[in-house]
C-alpha cells in the first residue's frame, strides 16, 4: 500500500478514536447513575426502573463502542508492523476498496464470513 494512502487511512483511524472518546464521555454524562444526587434520590418506582433501563443501555452502547475502540487500535499496531491491509487469517491483500469502507477490518471478506458463521 503507498505510504500517502497508509497515512491518510491512519489520520482517519486516529481521528474516529478522539470522536470514540468523546462519545463516551457523552454517554457517561447521561448515565444516571453518574449523577451523585442519583443516590440521595428517592423517586418512585417507575422512576427507578427508567433510570435502570436507560444506564443498561447506555452500558451496552459503551460496550458496544470500546470494542470498535479495540479494534481501531489493533489496526493502529497493524500499520505500526506493517501489517495493515493483510488478512490476519489467510494473509491475502485485503482489497483498498474494504479497508475505504470498513479501515479497522483485519480479515478479508471471505475469512471475516467463515468466522461469523
Amino acid at each position: 500500500m503507498k505510504p500517502n494512502i497508509l497515512e491518510k487511512i491512519k489520520k482517519s483511524l486516529l481521528d474516529e478514536l478522539d470522536k470514540i472518546k468523546k462519545q463516551i464521555s457523552e454517554l457517561q454524562a447521561d448515565d444516571p447513575f453518574n449523577d451523585p444526587e442519583h443516590v440521595n434520590n428517592n423517586a418512585a418506582v417507575d422512576h427507578d426502573v427508567r433510570e435502570q433501563e436507560t444506564h443498561q443501555r447506555i452500558e451496552a452502547e459503551i460496550d458496544t463502542i470500546k470494542e470498535r475502540q479495540q479494534d481501531i487500535r489493533i489496526a493502529l499496531q497493524r500499520i505500526e508492523k506493517g501489517r495493515y491491509g493483510y488478512c490476519k487469517r489467510c494473509n491475502t491483500k485485503i482489497p483498498y476498496a474494504r479497508l475505504e469502507l470498513i479501515p479497522e477490518t483485519i480479515y478479508c471478506v471471505k475469512c471475516e464470513s467463515e468466522i461469523k458463521t
